[in-house]
């Protein structure tokens, strides 16, 4: 008979990282609770890895809460109308987050889809059939240069034209009667020559209406009712990001009458642009979990954490000779703590990209991001006491090459 006492020998015994984190006995899933659960990703192949990246869908973005599994898991064992939850949902959101209006979406970029697709059709159903053929319909989304990146596609799916533009007197000249839209890009806030206030300043004094794509902008908590306060018209956030809810769950937030716009091209309707975009019980009333759960976080806590792992990593790194940590937080987009490591080449004979590959190829893999200059690094998607394993590892890499 195994008493406790042996048990706890035979664990302290075992390498730290094979033995407690390899296995997951400290996920939120525990292996203690779960002790004949299957181990799929083994069984399939696929290797796991500590994140200290981020919310990158290409990594699976985030971790759920388990409030939010709960919610997930209880709505897959009963039947409901999609719409009625959608309605019902949608309400609470709104009253949470303080906007008319709230609809969820499968991701941001379906939101953005679907709320630019509602823009156009407003609640006209042959428009909703039409799209993405425009003949008849205003056609034209302006944007800032700047802010033209990879999920605009989301908004060519419904067949406008993008008119770029970097000044105030580009953007007015570039309003006209085929203008549907102004679209914003929320990360590159500080980079276009229009900020937030001014892009709808604009808007609101030529009558277009207003889309902030904000989906990897929380935390701040605050920033889910910002920009609707500030009058965009509407707003997108990804769910599977710093919210930690369902990676393919977003919210559309904003103008009832776009909102409702939206939902006409969106599951379970058929004949629409926005058709493979379905969203299911689960993820919906997921994300309202997601939702409460967020809100009610101790986000005071959650920083003072991050800035103990991320100091953590960044002093075992500066221990290395040559080695120049910085700690740093985006203004927007993923404003966390984050470490940036870059070192002396002369002194440590190795690429950022050599660091980050012996991390991805170590046990446990560790995933970073970063460039030719450097490894970035942060902890937010940590699981607790994974950050020590990170410390431990890169200290190890440079200091051995």
């Amino acid at each position: 008979m195994i008493t406790r006492r042996v048990l706890l020998k035979k664990l302290t015994g075992l390498p730290l990282v094979g033995g407690l984190f390899g296995a997951g006995v400290f996920t939120h899933n525990s292996a203690l609770a779960y002790p004949q659960r299957r181990d799929y990703f083994k069984e399939l192949g696929v290797r796991t890895f500590i994140n200290a990246a981020g919310t990158y869908t290409f990594m699976t973005g985030c971790l759920m809460r388990p409030e939010v599994l709960e919610a997930y898991n209880y709505a897959s064992n009963e039947f409901v109308i999609l719409d009625d939850l959608q309605d019902k949902v949608g309400e609470r959101i709104a009253s949470l987050l303080h906007c008319e209006a709230a609809t969820i979406t499968s991701g941001a970029a379906s939101a953005i889809t679907l709320g630019t697709a509602g823009i156009l059709s407003g609640m006209d159903g042959e428009k909703v059939i039409q799209i993405p053929d425009l003949t008849g319909m205003k056609s034209e989304v302006i944007m800032q240069k700047s802010h033209r990146i990879g999920y605009a596609h989301a908004i060519r799916n419904c067949g406008v034209k993008i008119v770029e533009i970097e000044t105030r007197k580009e953007l007015e000249k570039a309003i006209n009667k085929k203008t549907a839209m102004l679209w914003f890009f929320n990360g590159n806030n500080f980079v276009g020559e229009i900020r937030d206030e001014e892009f709808v300043e604009i808007a609101r004094k030529h009558g277009i209406p207003t889309f902030n794509d904000c989906a990897a902008d929380v935390p701040p908590v605050e920033n889910l009712w910002k920009y609707t306060d500030m009058g965009f018209d509407l707003v997108t956030f990804s769910g599977g990001k710093g919210l930690r809810g369902p990676q393919s769950g977003g919210l559309l937030l904003g103008k009832k009458k776009y909102i409702q716009a939206a939902r006409l091209h969106a599951a379970p309707r058929g004949n629409t642009v926005g058709r493979g975009m379905k969203v299911n019980k689960e993820e919906v009333l997921g994300m309202l979990a997601t939702v409460e759960s967020y809100l009610s976080r101790d986000h005071k806590k959650d920083w003072a954490l991050w800035e103990m792992q991320i100091k953590m990593i960044h002093d075992a790194a500066a221990s290395v000779p040559g080695v120049v940590p910085e700690i740093h937080v985006p203004k927007v987009a993923n404003h966390v703590p984050s470490l940036r490591l870059s070192w002396d080449q002369d002194k440590i004979k190795m690429t950022p990209e050599d660091l980050r590959q012996k991390l991805r190829e170590g046990h446990p893999s560790i995933e970073t991001i970063g460039g030719s200059d450097a490894v970035g690094i942060t902890t937010w998607m940590m699981q607790p006491g994974q950050e020590r394993i990170v410390a431990s590892r890169i200290k190890e890499i440079l200091e051995t090459g």
